[in-house]
């Protein structure tokens, strides 16, 4: 595989894909033609949009997936793929619809690059089961791509001592999926991504992650930490609670 599974697109202060671009490009192939899959916003077309602004000036060719008559020939088309952000379960909902979903696991499993940010690195592990969105559509299943074995939750946010509100915080939400699921679970923070080639992974960027593990506390790993034994986990999801 070989995977570049951004936290976020945006970071603030700066534009879309800044934080990341040289990474980005870096990571596609030189005047690459790009299939988006803008299907995790309502608004295919302006997303789009955002996303060949970002990269036209690094002579990355954009083409929304959605563009043509047929998503899945927009992606054998392709030399790379990006899957933008957005709602989780709206975009997963898209896969399945459109046969992207198979068509995508095929051909990232065939080498094709594969890039996502936020709902779209949610769709690299293989379930929906750690997005932090409201499920505003019902897809058929809950079983994304898989194309690591392991859960990711983009945008972590870390416990605030100070603050008054009352609500389950991130560390607590996932602690309660460990609860139910055997599967090791990466935070990354915003500005943080994962960099996949091969049987290798390692935590990139410009914050450290956070790894949540059943029956241990989570693990801070700084950027550059190697975390390719997480490619050999096998993940149990619905275990019995310990």
């Amino acid at each position: 595989m070989n995977l570049l599974l951004l936290s976020n697109s945006t970071q603030y202060g700066r534009g879309y894909l800044a934080h990341a671009l040289d990474t980005v490009t870096g990571f596609l192939p030189p005047k690459a033609r790009l299939a988006f899959v803008p299907y995790a916003l309502a608004d295919h077309d302006t997303y789009t949009g955002r996303v060949r602004g970002a990269l036209e000036g690094a002579g990355i060719g954009v083409r929304g997936v959605h563009e043509g008559d047929d998503p899945v020939a927009e992606l054998a088309a392709a030399d790379a793929v990006f899957i933008g952000g957005g709602n989780s379960f709206r975009l997963l909902s898209a896969l399945y619809r459109t046969g992207l979903r198979d068509a995508l696991i095929k051909a990232v499993g065939g080498g094709l690059p594969y890039m996502g940010a936020s709902a779209g690195t949610n769709m690299a592990a293989p379930s929906l089961r750690t997005s932090n969105d409201m499920p505003i559509v019902q897809p058929p299943s809950f079983e994304a791509l898989g194309l690591v074995p392991f859960q990711i939750n983009p945008h972590y946010l870390d416990p605030d001592p100070a603050s008054t509100h009352k609500g389950e915080t991130r560390e607590e939400r996932l602690t309660e999926f460990l609860e139910e699921n055997d599967v090791p679970v990466l935070g990354l923070r915003e500005g943080s991504w994962l960099r996949v080639n091969g049987e290798r992974a390692a935590v990139q960027g410009e914050r450290a992650a956070r790894l949540f593990t059943r029956d241990a506390s989570p693990k801070e790993l700084p950027v550059g930490s190697d975390v390719s034994e997480l490619l050999s986990c096998e993940p149990r999801f619905d275990s019995p609670a310990r």
